[in-house]
């Protein structure tokens, strides 16, 4: 079961606050209390977020301490000057997650993370751009994608668990689910990324 981000206990000695939000164990947001490997960022608006190794900052949904897992908040489309989506991640000049293979945390394989604005060339992928892909009952709703190709498919351990991968030539813009269920509407998605971590030695 996951646990919201304000009804998280923090154990004794952990790091001060963000806003109302208690920081748990064995997360810090200042160095001065614990391992830095598990540094998470409270924003001006008290809010925790997890930086990935390009320096872009996701905003943390939930801890499920009892089995090592977080959701963070997939990336928003980038706006233009005028205000107008793009079908591109916000992340995109970061050419999406990645990970620091160096720290205790990988991508889990409850993601099924979908794609948009696709090449062609990625017809000749493994990945499922067929007309039964879920990424076409989302398409639809996201007018800055319209008409574009997508695709999906599930982190499994076959893929690299330390990045979700956007680029001109690829695909340029994406989203993930969590724990995705054939017959679920879309309504009921559960949008995050599911990251896990090892916990301290």
């Amino acid at each position: 079961m996951f646990t919201k981000i304000g009804d998280v206990s923090a154990d004794a000695g952990a790091c001060p606050k963000c806003g109302s939000l208690e920081v748990p164990y064995p997360f810090i947001t200042d160095a001065s209390c614990g391992d830095p490997r598990y540094k998470i960022y409270c924003n001006n608006a008290n809010e925790l977020q997890f930086m990935s190794a390009k320096g872009f900052k996701y905003k943390i949904l939930s801890f499920d301490l009892s089995v090592n897992k977080l959701i963070i908040l997939p990336p928003d489309l980038l706006v233009v000057n005028d205000n107008t989506p793009t079908c591109y991640s916000s992340d995109f000049s970061s050419q999406g997650l990645t990970l620091d293979e160096q720290l205790p945390f990988n991508i889990s394989t409850r993601n099924t993370v979908m794609l948009f604005n696709c090449s062609d060339n990625l017809l000749r992928s493994p990945l499922n751009c067929s007309s039964s892909s879920f990424c076409r009952q989302l398409k639809d709703k996201i007018e800055a994608c319209r008409g574009t190709l997508c695709c999906h498919f599930l982190k499994d351990s076959r893929m690299t668990s330390y990045m979700i991968r956007v680029r001109l030539g690829g695909c340029t813009a994406y989203t993930s689910v969590v724990d995705i269920q054939p017959h679920d509407p879309v309504d009921n998605w559960n949008y995050g990324i599911e990251l896990q971590w090892l916990p301290p030695m």
